[in-house]
């Protein structure tokens, strides 16, 4: 699973930080970290995440699970 953060749409709310923490991180108000290739056991939590965001700047790429079910590669904004 990959993810991007589209830095210039995010707003610092900070939902993916409380939802995910291993992958999303706060550093002061409004500078946020992630881990654009989160392990697979983080991929609920970024789904839940990516659902959370406000102003939708997560996006996520599930091409090995499409791979896995023979099918082309998926990606959605969430």
């Amino acid at each position: 699973m990959r993810l991007v953060v589209d830095l210039n749409r995010c707003q610092g709310y900070a939902q993916c930080a409380f939802l995910a923490p291993d992958v999303f991180t706060m550093h002061g108000d409004e500078a946020l970290m992630y881990d654009p290739l989160a392990d697979d056991t983080q991929r609920e939590n970024v789904r839940r995440a990516a659902d959370a965001c406000p102003v939708k700047a997560i996006t996520l790429d599930y091409e090995d699970q499409g791979a896995a079910d023979g099918k082309a590669g998926a990606s959605r904004v969430g």
